[in-house]
């Protein structure tokens, strides 16, 4: 699906001369306002403590596991046995996944200092925001719940976080690309924005895909040091071939009627993580998957450029109203 092309280099040549003009006065008052929003951040009071449980859990001498229970009551579910965790502390393959953790993560202070700074964004968006406590865990490669959030407790499994290409995964290659530490932030910005976002008020494709253009949206702003290819899930060539599409995928969505379609095959076919789009025709193999997931991140950018909403008025806002407001455009 390649991408039109033979602009006249003549007839665009008068406004490029003054385009890097115009481009620096917006990038001047674009940045002088993120400055701002930036140092606000840096004044929030916030300090993260990582409670390594997995250290705590795989260093603990057996005769010590009543202090653990004790310490990690949340961990150690009623019903089982001393016997079932006396086991997997000493179990080879459980040992083997603790120290291919320890290799990378021995030292957590670096994404400590990461996740204070997360905390910090949603504090300054979220005052309202009660710290949880934060815990890192090796569990049972629930790639599903690699992070789990609530208002009290952050747990992080940290088996997930080994690298794409690690020995021990046995998924799908476009499960495992986000099993990489630059993913961890993401993750925990996906959770704590799935508190906030309003779910759908119908079930058109429409809704759904602004739905989840809403969390990454509201990624935006608690990690804006952060790749919108890391943001999404995406690899850098993933991210291309959407950005180089968008107006041929935008066709493909409005020539099929599918804005307003309720059929919930086209969550699957579009949204759901997967190893590409079904869109039915060749190039299928060489699309990523969640395709309307980043159609759904366009809209809502359009919609935030175009109209002055708060962020949490935006939050909760209807898909048909966000769409129609948004004067969005692909970009050809």
């Amino acid at each position: 699906m390649p991408l039109p092309s033979g602009l006249n280099y003549v007839h665009y040549m008068k406004p490029i001369v003054v385009l890097p003009l115009i481009l620096s006065f917006f990038l001047f008052f674009s940045c002088d306002k993120k400055t701002k929003i930036e140092k606000a951040v840096e004044e929030i009071p916030v300090q993260i403590k990582v409670n390594r449980f997995d250290k705590a859990f795989f260093e603990t001498a057996p005769q010590d596991l009543p202090k653990l229970k004790q310490d990690y009551p949340f961990f150690f579910p009623a019903g089982n046995d001393d016997s079932v965790w006396l086991e997997k502390m000493q179990h080879p393959q459980w040992r083997e996944l603790y120290t291919e953790v320890e290799k990378l993560y021995a030292n957590f202070d670096g994404k400590t200092a990461e996740i204070e700074d997360l905390f910090k964004h949603i504090k300054y968006y979220f005052p309202e925001t009660k710290m949880p406590k934060v815990y890192t865990v090796i569990s049972e490669m629930d790639y599903h719940n690699k992070v789990i959030y609530t208002k009290e407790m952050l747990i992080i499994s940290l088996e997930l976080y080994l690298g794409s290409k690690h020995r021990f995964y046995e998924f799908p290659a476009y499960i495992t690309q986000n099993f990489e530490s630059n993913q961890i932030l993401p993750d925990i910005a996906s959770c704590f924005a799935k508190t906030k976002v309003a779910p759908p008020n119908d079930l058109t494709f429409l809704s759904q895909m602004i739905y989840v253009g809403k969390e990454l949206y509201l990624k935006d702003q608690l990690l804006p040091e952060t790749s919108d290819a890391d943001k999404i899930g995406y690899t850098k060539e993933q991210l291309m071939w959407c950005q180089e599409n968008e107006s041929y995928i935008w066709r493909y969505f409005i020539e099929n009627k599918m804005l307003y379609d309720s059929d919930q095959k086209l969550i699957p076919r579009f949204i759901n993580p997967a190893p590409f789009s079904k869109f039915y025709l060749e190039i299928d193999n060489e699309t990523p998957g969640r395709i309307g997931t980043w159609m759904g991140w366009q809209i809502a950018r359009s919609f935030m450029e175009n109209n002055k909403v708060s962020l949490n008025d935006f939050l909760k806002m209807d898909a048909k109203e966000i769409f129609e407001k948004s004067k969005y455009k692909p970009k050809k």
